[in-house]
């Protein structure tokens, strides 16, 4: 039998016996690893060789997790400070624990969040007790860490474990496909047969047809079916396509579009809109607070306004919040959780002048929440933004400007529930069908502005405004069930390749 040299340099190095992977294979067969897994793949067409596949996963410590092997995870320091501290027999202050527990930056939430995830003990009103049955040097987290820093590898290790880490971002977890190769029977005889090296080309030349020499040679063979490699195309990305139609069929409907900073006050992210200092979402668990200095260029008059409507409400029958708030606070700086900050600076006049009515302003912009990831829910996102400002609006009139939007997209059976926004009044929900699974989605979040946010703006006129999720209009539109397939470090770029192109 007479094969090409890879071919049977590969048939020699190949075992009856033993699985053999192909980069092994490669090293002693001195192929480059592409050469001989082509040649790999011929023998098997030959039946001469088996080969097998299997799925490899292996983990690999980040920076952060070789930095918490050394001085171990910020929650296993947080109890032992707690413990030190006697908060296994009475709560003590929290920040008194921090500081004991030698946390810096992020590892202060980290270690909060993980503290009573793990049961070492309870987080409430700035205090924090510790659980005094609860074994920290037996953290299942910090033991698989220290495993895997001594390369031992990941078996033994609980899945969940492994899971966890990696969501942690202390572990990398790298798949990869393992072939191994082995001799067919059909192998075993052809080398004991005896088999020869061919000389053989993969093409014809000029210089062969004049010589004559292409008569004393083996020309390769080809697999007309073999699969050809698949070139993936550049595109535009789905939610971008569902942005630029947002924007075309708004801008139809009359709308212009709205511009701001990602990064703004808390005065115009939140106070503005007459959300109370102390709600829970305004709360370091809810929002990304920046370490910068605070913003100076707030309207002074308009603070006092924003002030007093929540101090005292708006109007004879007003109330306001009697709650705390501080000038500090509404400078402080953070990622916007809402493109209603841009509403705010828009309807103030700050950015355009007053405006008169009537007036329709929109925006498709990027958001920051500290959510939990889940099937429709993103840390980031985008937010369709939009309000209208005239004479005499209803609910009505916002019921029918959402009916004629999503029409556009052929979605017909919009369903609205009523809400409670502090913002608004009234307020309702809005709910679309997802054409794949049937169940309602919620997909946006509307109502008409209450006087508490339009008198300290100066706006004499009935606004209706909105916030509407691009991500889930996209799912409605794609059939996507999960909106981490459509971005994020887990978008399914099969989904996203094959995603039809609809604008």
């Amino acid at each position: 039998m007479k094969l090409p040299e890879s071919q049977v340099a590969v048939l020699n190095a190949a075992s009856a016996t033993d699985e053999t992977p192909i980069d092994r294979l490669a090293t002693e067969a001195d192929l480059k690893p592409e050469t001989a897994t082509q040649a790999v793949f011929e023998l098997r067409d030959e039946s001469l060789l088996d080969v097998t596949e299997r799925e490899s996963v292996e983990y690999e410590l980040t920076e952060e997790g070789r930095a918490y092997v050394e001085a171990d995870l910020p929650e296993t320091r947080l109890y032992r400070a707690a413990v030190d501290a006697g908060a296994d027999e009475d709560p003590v202050q929290m920040g008194q624990v921090i500081g004991a527990a030698d946390l810096d930056g992020p590892e202060v939430d980290i270690a909060l969040a993980n503290y009573g995830r793990k049961g070492y003990g309870d987080i409430e009103s700035g205090e924090l007790a510790a659980d005094p049955d609860a074994d920290a040097g037996a953290d299942p987290e910090a033991a698989a860490l220290e495993t895997l820093a001594g390369g031992e590898g990941a078996d033994g290790i609980d899945d969940e474990v492994l899971d966890q880490l990696v969501s942690r971002n202390l572990l990398d977890r790298n798949e990869r496909t393992v072939r191994t190769v082995t001799l067919t029977d059909a192998g075993v005889t052809a080398l004991m047969e005896g088999v020869e090296t061919a000389e053989t080309v993969d093409r014809l030349t000029p210089e062969m047809l004049t010589s004559g020499a292409w008569q004393d040679v083996a020309f390769t063979e080809y697999n007309v079916e073999a699969d050809a490699p698949e070139v993936q195309g550049g595109k535009t990305h789905v939610l971008r396509q569902t942005a630029e139609r947002v924007k075309d069929v708004l801008v139809g409907m009359g709308f212009q579009e709205m511009e701001g900073p990602h990064a703004d006050a808390d005065f115009w992210i939140n106070d503005c809109l007459f959300m109370p200092q102390d709600h829970p979402a305004r709360t370091h668990w809810d929002r990304f607070a920046l370490d910068v200095p605070p913003i100076a260029d707030l309207p002074d008059e308009l603070v006092d306004n924003v002030e007093r409507a929540h101090r005292a409400g708006v109007g004879e029958d007003g109330d306001g919040y009697h709650s705390p708030w501080s000038e500090d606070f509404a400078r402080a700086i953070a990622l916007r959780g809402h493109t209603t900050s841009l509403s705010m600076r828009y309807l103030s006049g700050t950015e355009v002048g007053e405006l008169d009515p009537p007036q329709r302003y929109f925006s498709v912009e990027k958001v920051y929440r500290n959510d939990t990831l889940d099937a429709t829910h993103l840390l980031e996102f985008f937010q369709i933004e939009g309000w209208v400002m005239a004479e005499n609006l209803s609910v009505r009139d916002l019921m029918g400007t959402f009916v004629e939007f999503y029409e556009q997209f052929g979605i017909t059976d919009i369903q609205f529930k009523p809400h409670y926004n502090p913002y608004t009044e009234p307020s309702f929900e809005l709910f679309g069908k997802h054409p794949t699974t049937g169940e309602l989605i919620e997909i946006g979040n509307s109502g008409m502005f209450r006087d508490e946010v339009l008198e300290p703006l100066g706006v004499e006129h009935d606004v209706m405004a909105w916030g509407l999720a691009l991500e889930r209009l996209a799912m409605l539109t794609t059939g996507a069930e999960d909106i981490r397939d459509l971005h994020g470090t887990l978008a399914d770029l099969d989904f996203l390749r094959g995603a039809e192109v609809t604008y």
